[in-house]
Protein backbone atom coordinates (compact mmCIF):
# COMPACT_ATOMS: atom_id res chain seq x y z
CA UNK A 1 0.00 0.00 0.00
CA UNK A 2 1.28 3.42 -0.97
CA UNK A 3 1.06 6.47 1.28
CA UNK A 4 -1.55 8.93 -0.02
CA UNK A 5 -0.97 12.68 0.35
CA UNK A 6 -3.70 15.22 -0.39
CA UNK A 7 -2.55 18.62 -1.67
CA UNK A 8 -4.29 21.73 -0.27
CA UNK A 9 -5.99 22.20 -3.66
CA UNK A 10 -7.34 18.66 -3.57
CA UNK A 11 -8.56 19.13 0.01
CA UNK A 12 -10.54 22.24 -1.00
CA UNK A 13 -12.08 20.57 -4.04
CA UNK A 14 -12.94 17.22 -2.48
CA UNK A 15 -15.52 18.68 -0.09
CA UNK A 16 -17.65 19.67 -3.11
CA UNK A 17 -17.43 16.20 -4.66
CA UNK A 18 -17.57 13.50 -1.97
CA UNK A 19 -18.60 12.98 1.61
CA UNK A 20 -15.98 11.72 4.07
CA UNK A 21 -16.85 8.03 3.59
CA UNK A 22 -16.52 8.30 -0.20
CA UNK A 23 -13.23 10.19 0.12
CA UNK A 24 -11.79 7.51 2.39
CA UNK A 25 -13.01 4.75 0.05
CA UNK A 26 -11.18 6.38 -2.86
CA UNK A 27 -8.01 6.87 -0.81
CA UNK A 28 -8.01 3.18 0.14
CA UNK A 29 -8.47 2.21 -3.50
CA UNK A 30 -5.73 4.45 -4.89
CA UNK A 31 -3.27 3.44 -2.13
CA UNK A 32 -3.67 -0.18 -3.24
CA UNK A 33 -3.85 0.62 -6.99
CA UNK A 34 -1.49 3.54 -7.68
CA UNK A 35 -1.34 2.82 -11.42
CA UNK A 36 -5.13 2.67 -11.88
CA UNK A 37 -5.41 5.90 -13.84
CA UNK A 38 -4.36 6.72 -17.37
CA UNK A 39 -1.26 8.85 -17.88
CA UNK A 40 -2.18 12.36 -19.05
CA UNK A 41 -0.07 13.30 -22.10
CA UNK A 42 2.33 16.25 -21.59
CA UNK A 43 1.59 16.44 -17.85
CA UNK A 44 4.90 15.22 -16.37
CA UNK A 45 3.54 11.75 -15.58
CA UNK A 46 0.29 12.84 -13.93
CA UNK A 47 -2.52 10.31 -14.07
CA UNK A 48 -6.30 10.68 -14.18
CA UNK A 49 -8.76 8.14 -12.84
CA UNK A 50 -12.57 8.07 -12.86
CA UNK A 51 -14.46 7.48 -9.64
CA UNK A 52 -18.12 7.41 -8.74
CA UNK A 53 -20.12 10.26 -7.28
CA UNK A 54 -23.39 9.44 -5.52
CA UNK A 55 -26.19 9.43 -8.07
CA UNK A 56 -23.91 9.87 -11.09
CA UNK A 57 -21.99 6.61 -11.44
CA UNK A 58 -18.46 6.29 -12.79
CA UNK A 59 -18.85 7.80 -16.29
CA UNK A 60 -20.60 10.95 -15.09
CA UNK A 61 -18.78 11.08 -11.80
CA UNK A 62 -15.49 12.43 -10.53
CA UNK A 63 -12.08 12.69 -12.13
CA UNK A 64 -9.04 12.60 -9.87
CA UNK A 65 -5.64 13.83 -11.03
CA UNK A 66 -2.65 12.46 -9.16
CA UNK A 67 1.02 11.62 -9.34
CA UNK A 68 2.32 8.13 -8.59
CA UNK A 69 5.77 8.55 -7.04
CA UNK A 70 6.61 4.85 -7.24
CA UNK A 71 10.20 5.15 -5.98
CA UNK A 72 8.92 6.60 -2.70
CA UNK A 73 5.63 4.64 -2.64
CA UNK A 74 3.60 7.86 -2.54
CA UNK A 75 0.43 8.89 -4.35
CA UNK A 76 0.01 12.68 -4.47
CA UNK A 77 -3.61 13.72 -5.03
CA UNK A 78 -3.58 16.97 -7.00
CA UNK A 79 -7.15 17.71 -8.10
CA UNK A 80 -10.67 16.32 -8.13
CA UNK A 81 -13.58 17.55 -10.22
CA UNK A 82 -16.81 16.26 -11.68
CA UNK A 83 -17.37 15.66 -15.37
CA UNK A 84 -20.20 18.21 -15.21
CA UNK A 85 -17.67 20.83 -14.03
CA UNK A 86 -15.00 20.09 -16.60
CA UNK A 87 -14.57 17.34 -19.17
CA UNK A 88 -10.77 17.42 -19.12
CA UNK A 89 -8.00 19.18 -17.27
CA UNK A 90 -5.19 20.83 -19.19
CA UNK A 91 -1.57 19.84 -18.52
CA UNK A 92 -0.70 23.46 -17.66
CA UNK A 93 -3.35 23.39 -14.91
CA UNK A 94 -1.73 20.30 -13.40
CA UNK A 95 1.75 21.80 -13.41
CA UNK A 96 0.72 24.75 -11.21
Amino acid sequence: MFTVIETPTFQKQVADVWNEADRLEFISFIAANPEAGDVIPSADGARKVRWTVAGKGKRGGARVVYFNVAAEEIVLLVAVYTKAEKANILPKEIKR
